[in-house]
Order: C-alpha cells, then structure tokens, then sequence
C-alpha cells in the first residue's frame, strides 16, 4: 500500500540547525571544563540524541555527568540557541504539495517535542503537521526506533502505509526496526554512505525528488 502517513525529522531534514547546536554544545564543554572543539568538528553531533553525543565528548557513561552537560546545553539553547537556525530550501513547498496530495505528516524528531514545536512554529510549518513528535526532556523516546513506534500506536497508523523522511542513520534505522520505508535526504548530516548502508527506497539531493515520488504514491 502507498504510504499515507510521512514522518519527518526536524534537525538537518526540515532545518539547518548548525550553529545552535555547535555553540551550544561548545558551551557544555566549556562549563564541564572538557575540551572545546572547534564547530566544524561537532557536525556529527546534529542527530544523535545529546546524551550519546556527550558520552563520545566528554569520554564517560556517568548518567549524572552526561545529565549535567545536556542541563548545560539546554541552558543556552533554550535561550538562544533554538533559532540559530535556518529552513531548508524547498521545505515549505514539499509540505504543501504532500498535503495538497493527501497526506498525513508529523514530525518525528529525537529533539524534545517542546522545542521542537517551537522551531517548527517559528518557521511557519505548524499548518502542515497534524503532530509534533519528539523526546521528553529525561530523553525517554530519544532514540528513533522507539519514537517511530510510538507515533505509530499513537496515530493508530500501519506501518505499511507510513514512511520516515531522515539525514541520518539513526532516522532509518529506527524506520526499518519498525517495518516502516525510510527516505534519506543529503543536504543534512548524514554522508550518501552513511544513509546507503541503511538500504532507504530513496536517497534524495533535493527536496523535490521527495515531492515527486510521493506525490505519486498518494495521488
């Protein structure tokens, strides 16, 4: 069956969340007298959930270390850093063009839905949704196979019928451990191989090549 239902991930896939991120993990570092490295070198953080990133940074699996590092980074990315950000190109216009064919959407992120939410809002994309789906601030439903699980039962929708838009690994890997098709998109974070290796029915370059096969499938 088509699929009827889309999912998709916020950081890299709908927004270009680069310098939020960066800064603000650079920030944790810093309060965690941890080394700083430099942007460029946390690219690999922008999709992870933060606790898994922080045990690579800061070398260490203590659940009350990697706590106070992401209360750290909370504190400036609640204040600041949530809007140094910026939409992808296209976006607004995918979202349209898959409503307008028929299709459910909701956003699907490891990102706590309450930033999220804001995020999406701020950019004008909150009509397209039906729902903002995302992690609790203790990082329950962080990890993408178990949110795309939760969205499914919560949706009450087939796994059939629903497929998960994502530019990492982590976004099809959660697709696939739920039967659900996955689309990799490389404008965000994720290499072509890195997103090859998790056997998507598309990898896309642009935007529209996600419209036109969907679009069809709806239609």
């Amino acid at each position: 069956m088509a699929p009827t239902t889309v999912l998709f991930d916020l950081d890299g896939t709908l927004t270009d969340p680069f310098e939020g991120i960066t800064r603000s993990i650079q920030y944790a570092l810093g309060k965690m007298g941890a080394g700083v490295s430099a942007a460029e070198e946390l690219r690999w953080c922008i999709g992870p959930p933060l606790w898994d990133s922080f045990k690579v940074l800061l070398g260490t699996e203590d659940k009350s270390e990697l706590d106070r590092a992401v209360a750290f980074y909370r504190e400036r990315y609640t204040v600041t850093g949530l809007f140094e950000n910026t939409l992808i190109d296209g976006i607004p216009e995918l979202l349209a063009g898959l409503r307008e064919a028929g299709a459910q959407l909701h956003v699907c992120t490891s990102k706590p839905h309450a930033y999220a939410g804001k995020i999406v809002e701020h950019f004008g994309l909150m009509r397209y949704f039906g729902k903002v789906y995302g992690s609790e601030l203790d990082g329950t439903r962080s990890q993408k196979t178990e949110l795309i699980g939760h969205v499914l039962k919560e949706e009450a929708i087939e796994a059939s019928e629903t497929l998960m838009v994502g530019d990492r690994k982590h976004d099809l890997i959660g697709a696939s451990a739920n039967r659900v098709a996955g689309i990799g998109v490389l404008w965000g974070y994720g290499s072509r191989e890195e997103l090859e290796a998790e056997d998507p029915i598309l990898i896309a370059e642009r935007p529209e090549q996600i419209s036109a096969i969907l679009k069809n499938s709806v239609d």
